[in-house]
């Protein structure tokens, strides 16, 4: 029976498996089409274009129906940030595996 049991508890961690790397590359392959709006709303959020915009909302300038998510210090600021831990973090797991094989 312990043979059987551990067909059995492989069998899962290989279902268990397939199904995670399989989303993972999906998820990845998302936030790889992304990277390109991440550094543009790094470098807008960097530029004196950035700067007036968030001037002339703060002034009452633009209209009141304008999604103005982008404007936010916080929005901009906390993707960015999340977005260099996210990598941060990937590149700490692809050394970890490396260092392990």
């Amino acid at each position: 029976m312990e043979q059987i049991e551990r067909i059995k508890q492989m069998e899962l961690r290989l279902e268990r498996a397939a199904a995670v790397v399989m989303e993972m590359s999906a998820t990845l392959d998302m936030y790889e089409s992304a990277l390109e709006d991440i550094k543009a709303l790094d470098e807008y959020y960097s530029s004196d274009e950035w700067k007036q915009d968030f001037a002339d909302d703060e002034a009452g300038l633009l209209p009141k129906d304008l999604k103005r998510g982008v404007l936010s210090e916080d929005g901009i600021w906390n993707l960015l940030s999340d977005a260099r831990e996210l990598n941060d973090r990937l590149v700490g797991m692809l050394a970890v595996k490396t260092q392990n094989n």
